[in-house]
C-alpha cells in the first residue's frame, strides 16, 4: 500500500536531525564552507571529478547542486560547522525509487560514524516514500563502493558514466538496514 507521503512524492530537501549531525537544504550561503572542504584534493583521490578541488570545477558542481532541487548540507551538531553534503536525485514515482549520492565529507569527519548517520537519516526519510534507493559509484571509487555495501546495498550492474569518465557501478537497497 502506498502511504500518503509516497503518493505526494518525496521531499528531496528535508531537514533531518541525528545525534551527530543536522541536514538541511543547501543554499548559496553554503558556498564558502563547502568550497573549503571540496578544495582538499585528497577528497577526490578515487573520484573521476578531480576538478572539484579547483575553483571552476567546484563552481560547476555547486551550481548543479543548487539547481538539482535535492542537495543537502551536513552540519556537525557539536559546533554547528558545515562538514559536507549529499543529495537526493532521480526520484521516480512510478518505480518508487530515488538515488542518493554526490556525498562528500570533510576529512576531519571521515571514519564512518558521520557518513553512517547521514545515510541512515537519508534512508529513513527516503523509505517513507520509496521502495528502493540507488547508489551510482564510479568504478574506481572503492572507498564509496565499500561504504554503500556496508549499508547492505547490493551490486546490480555497471553502466557507462554519462560524462564519459569510464563506468559507474550501480548498487541498490530495497529496505532500511538494521541500526
Amino acid at each position: 500500500m502506498i502511504g500518503a507521503e509516497a503518493s505526494r512524492g518525496l521531499d528531496r530537501q528535508p531537514v533531518l536531525n541525528g545525534e551527530l549531525i543536522r541536514v538541511r537544504p543547501v543554499d548559496e550561503r553554503d558556498h564558502s564552507a563547502l568550497w573549503a572542504i571540496a578544495s582538499d584534493p585528497l577528497l577526490w583521490e578515487q573520484h573521476p571529478s578531480k576538478d572539484r578541488a579547483q575553483p571552476a570545477g567546484f563552481q560547476r558542481w555547486f551550481d548543479d547542486a543548487i539547481s538539482s532541487g535535492g542537495a543537502l548540507v551536513v552540519i556537525d551538531r557539536a559546533d554547528e560547522q558545515v562538514i559536507g553534503t549529499s543529495r537526493f536525485d532521480g526520484f521516480d514515482p512510478v518505480r518508487r525509487e530515488v538515488e542518493i549520492g554526490w556525498t562528500f565529507l570533510a576529512r576531519s569527519h571521515w571514519g564512518g560514524i558521520y557518513n553512517a548517520e547521514l545515510k541512515r537519516l537519508m534512508l529513513q526519510h527516503a523509505f517513507g516514500s520509496v521502495d528502493s534507493v540507488v547508489f551510482r559509484v564510479h568504478a574506481l571509487n572503492h572507498r564509496s563502493q565499500h561504504a554503500v555495501q556496508k549499508l547492505g546495498a547490493i551490486y546490480v550492474r555497471a553502466e557507462a558514466d554519462p560524462l564519459g569518465r569510464g563506468q559507474n557501478h550501480v548498487f541498490r537497497l530495497d529496505r532500511l538496514p538494521p541500526p
